[in-house]
């Protein structure tokens, strides 16, 4: 994996748009995580806290209003709901999303600008929210603390006065700088569930491959804004051909006027830096 990094936040999670058909019922895999559900929301308050600190973000309050409706109308269809789900916009020109323990998401405002219509952002959006409903970012927290010789500071996370331990941990994986990455199994299983709330939600499913097709398409025309996720992850292209395999349903709700504005409104801003590459 090339590192990408744009800080040494805590637990950044560069996330795969990957497809797959989706499922009737929200999926409930295996868990193998060390973190409580609490502790991982509790870890996440303080991973945001540090992502806010050192990511720039668009602070438009037309914008922020009209993708909290968006969010939290794909988050109602999630398979768990104790997690306080929220999004938020990275000030960054490439095309990005990735999740925080517990709850947080981000999308890069590249993304928000390269997506051709609605259906194709509650594709990203719900791609993001099923890696935390399945715990993959927990489990993902777990197998990098473990592997970067955290396991025992991770284990007094678990008894009671955690908040001071999970600081420290967030503390020590900052300082090993990791990106978490998931697993393929996980990504198909995100893909699904993604699909599900996407498709619960009341959005056209090929909304998802469509915007897979736009990456592929990016690739050709300015390879940079999709570094990141092509240096993760297979050709968008061969993704959405998978997913169309499969066939998809022709119903659902694929494009509003309030899309086409904050996009609009958006692309009027000055434009968006690049990330930093350490």
């Amino acid at each position: 994996m090339k590192a990408a990094r744009v800080t040494t936040v805590v637990v950044f999670s560069v996330i795969a748009l990957a497809v797959a058909p989706a499922g009737p019922a929200p999926l409930a895999a295996p868990q193998l995580s060390l973190l409580s559900v609490e502790d991982e929301i509790e870890l996440g308050k303080q991973a945001q806290t540090e992502v806010r600190q050192q990511v720039p973000s668009v602070d438009d309050r037309q914008v922020s209003r009209y993708l909290d409706g968006v969010f939290r109308q794909l988050a109602r269809r999630a398979g768990r709901t104790e997690y306080p789900y929220s999004i938020s916009v990275a000030n960054y020109a490439e095309v990005n999303a990735f999740a925080l323990p517990g709850g947080p998401v981000w999308i890069h405002r590249g993304t928000l600008e390269a997506a051709g219509n609605e259906a194709q952002l509650a594709g990203v959006l719900g791609h993001e929210i099923a890696h935390i409903s399945l715990r993959h970012v927990a489990q993902q927290v777990t197998q990098h603390t473990v592997a970067g010789g955290l396991l025992a500071l991770l284990g007094q996370v678990l008894p009671e006065g955690r908040k001071g331990e999970i600081g420290r941990m967030a503390a020590g994986l900052a300082a090993q700088g990791m990106m978490l990455k998931f697993s393929r199994d996980d990504e198909r299983e995100a893909d699904r569930e993604g699909m599900r709330i996407m498709q619960a939600a009341g959005w056209d499913p090929r909304g998802l491959p469509e915007f897979l097709e736009l990456l592929r398409e990016q690739q050709g025309r300015n390879p940079s804004s999709v570094e990141i996720f092509l240096s993760n992850h297979p050709a968008p292209g061969e993704r959405a051909e998978a997913l169309r395999a499969g066939g998809l349903p022709n119903t659902g709700r694929r494009d509003t006027a309030a899309f086409r504005n904050v996009r609009s409104r958006l692309k009027a801003m000055p434009p968006a830096p690049k990330m930093e590459r350490r």
